[in-house]
C-alpha cells in the first residue's frame, strides 16, 4: 500500500486549516452583526417606548429595569423628608394631623421675600406638609435663623424660575409619595388660607387642578376674572361674561371661561402632576402658555376637574422679585430694565410653546383632542 508523500500531506493539512479558520472568521462576523442588530432593535424599541409617554393613572409597576432584583427589595418611591444621621427611632413620622393627605409646598424664593415666605411655610409645616425652597438669588444662609429652616429642603440655582426648578427636581417618580403639589409664587398673602381645609375641599369636590381664589380688595395684581374670589360660593369652576372679548356662558368649554387656573398658585393632584411635569418644556423656563393647557391633565372633563376654591383664598401682592433689586441693591433702574427683558423673553417663550403644541398635534396622528367637539 502506497502512502502519499509527507510533503503533500502537509500542504493538504495547511489548506484544511486555512479553510476552517476562514469559516470561523465568517461565523464570528455573522454573530457580531446579529448581536449588533439585536442591540439596535432593543435600543430603538426602548426609545420608541420612551417617546410615547403614557400619562394615565395606572399603578402597574414597570419591571424592565428591576427584574434583576428580588421583588421585596425594590423601592419604587422617594420623598423630600429629611432623615436623621443617627437614632432612627427619633425620626419624625410625617403624617398630617388628619392622616389623610401628604402634600408638598414648593416655591422659588429670594431673601427680599423672607418675611412673607416665613408666614407661608409655617402654615404648611404646622400640618406636617413638606416644604421645598428654590433659591434663585444665591442666598441660602440668610434663612438659617428661621426655626423651621432645617426642616425644609433648600435648592440653589441663580436666576431660575419655579418652572425650571420643578422640571429638574419635582419628577413624578420622586413626587409619587405626595397626594398634592403646591407650586406657588412667593408673593402670596395667606392670612385667610388653611392648607388642610383647602385639600379637604379639593378632595370632596373631586378636583384635580385648583388654585385659591384671589381677594379682590387686597390683591394688587389680578389678570383674569376667573381667579377673583366669589364670596357666595365655596368653589367656582366657571365665570359668566357677555362681553364680545370673553363671551363666557354655560356653553363655554375651555379657558378663560372654565377649566383654567393661573400659573401663580396652582395645586395639583398626584395624577395631574404626572401629566403636567411632562407638559413643562425643559428650555421654556417662564411657563407662559402652560396655564391654557393644564386642563388636558385634569384626568377627565376640565370643566368639572379644574376649579378655583373661594372659601380658602389668598392675596396676590404682585411683587416682582426674580430679576428685581435685592435689599442692598442701589441700581433700581437696571433692575427695571432686567424685568423688561424678562417680559420680552416670556412673550417669546409663549410663542414657542404655542408653535410646539400645534406641531405636536399635527404630527401625532394617533392623538385626539378630548375637548374638541
Amino acid at each position: 500500500m502506497k502512502h502519499p508523500p509527507p510533503r503533500r500531506c502537509g500542504v493538504v493539512a495547511a489548506v484544511v486549516a486555512l479553510v476552517l479558520l476562514a469559516c470561523l472568521q465568517i461565523q464570528y462576523h455573522h454573530l457580531k452583526v446579529d448581536l449588533g442588530k439585536a442591540g439596535f432593535a432593543s435600543a430603538t424599541q426602548d426609545n420608541s417606548n420612551r417617546n410615547r409617554i403614557h400619562l394615565g393613572t395606572s399603578s402597574k409597576p414597570a419591571t424592565a429595569t428591576t427584574n434583576s432584583l428580588p421583588r421585596g427589595i425594590v423601592e419604587r418611591h422617594s420623598d423630600m423628608y429629611l432623615r436623621p444621621l443617627w437614632d432612627d427611632s427619633a425620626a419624625i413620622t410625617h403624617k398630617n394631623k388628619n392622616g389623610d393627605h401628604n402634600a408638598l409646598l414648593a416655591m422659588a424664593v429670594g431673601i427680599s421675600q423672607i418675611k412673607n415666605v416665613d408666614t407661608m411655610a409655617r402654615k404648611f409645616l404646622k400640618e406636617n406638609y413638606a416644604v421645598m425652597l428654590f433659591h434663585y438669588d444665591g442666598n441660602v444662609d440668610g434663612w438659617r435663623h428661621l426655626e423651621w429652616s432645617d426642616k425644609a429642603i433648600h435648592i440653589l440655582a441663580h436666576n431660575q424660575t419655579k418652572w425650571w426648578f420643578a422640571k429638574r427636581f419635582l419628577h413624578p417618580d420622586v413626587m409619587a409619595m405626595y397626594d398634592f403639589i403646591f407650586l406657588w409664587d412667593e408673593d402670596l398673602g395667606v392670612e385667610n388660607f388653611n392648607p388642610r381645609r383647602y385639600l379637604n375641599i379639593m378632595v370632596s369636590e373631586g378636583l384635580e387642578i385648583t388654585q385659591p381664589a384671589l381677594d379682590p380688595d387686597l390683591s394688587t395684581d389680578i389678570h383674569h376674572r376667573i381667579t377673583i374670589r366669589n364670596k357666595m360660593t365655596k368653589v367656582h369652576r366657571r365665570i359668566y361674561d357677555n362681553r364680545p372679548s370673553m363671551n363666557c356662558s354655560d356653553e363655554s368649554k375651555g379657558p378663560p371661561c372654565t377649566g383654567w387656573v393661573e400659573g401663580m398658585a396652582p395645586v395639583f393632584s398626584r395624577a395631574a402632576w404626572k401629566c403636567v411635569w411632562h407638559l413643562i418644556q425643559n428650555d421654556l423656563i417662564h411657563g407662559w402658555g402652560l396655564d391654557m393647557k393644564l386642563g388636558y391633565c385634569a384626568q377627565g372633563d376640565r370643566t368639572e376637574k379644574v376649579g378655583v376654591i373661594d372659601s380658602e383664598y389668598v392675596v396676590h401682592q404682585g411683587i416682582p422679585s426674580l430679576g428685581g433689586p435685592s435689599l442692598s441693591s442701589k441700581t433700581p433702574r437696571r433692575s427695571l430694565d432686567l424685568r423688561t427683558h424678562i417680559r420680552r423673553q416670556s412673550s417669546a417663550e409663549l410663542e414657542k410653546f404655542k408653535e410646539r403644541w400645534n406641531r405636536a398635534v399635527r404630527e401625532d396622528e394617533g392623538w385626539r383632542d378630548p375637548f374638541k367637539s
